[in-house]
C-alpha cells in the first residue's frame, strides 16, 4: 500500500514520492522545463493556451511583467530568464499570428 510506502518519510520526502521525483533524476532545467509543469506528459504553458485561446498573449504578458517585477528581489537572473522564455513565447505567438 502506497501509504505504508511513505507514512515515515518527511513532508517534502513525501511530496518528491508522490510526484514521481527521485534522487537518481537528472537536475531539472527550472526556466525552460521544470518538473511540477508537466504531469502525465501535459505541459501546463500548453493547456492553458488550449483553456485561454484569445486571452493567451496577455497571460503571457502578465507573467513577463511579473518575472521582471520580482527578479530582484527573489530569484534573480532565473526569473530574467524566465521573462525571457515568456516573451521569446509571446512572439511566437505573434509571429504565428502574422
Amino acid at each position: 500500500m502506497m501509504a505504508d510506502k511513505i507514512k515515515n518519510k518527511s513532508e517534502e520526502e513525501q511530496v518528491k514520492y508522490l510526484s514521481g521525483v527521485t534522487k537518481d533524476m537528472p537536475s531539472t532545467d527550472m526556466v525552460n522545463s521544470p518538473l511540477h509543469y508537466n504531469k502525465a506528459g501535459i505541459e501546463t504553458i500548453d493547456a492553458l493556451e488550449a483553456m485561454l485561446v484569445d486571452g493567451f498573449d496577455y497571460y503571457l504578458q502578465g507573467n513577463i511583467v511579473k518575472y521582471l517585477w520580482r527578479f530582484r528581489y527573489k530569484n534573480g537572473v532565473e526569473d530574467l530568464k524566465k521573462a525571457q522564455w515568456y516573451l521569446n513565447k509571446l512572439i511566437e505567438v505573434y509571429d504565428d499570428k502574422s
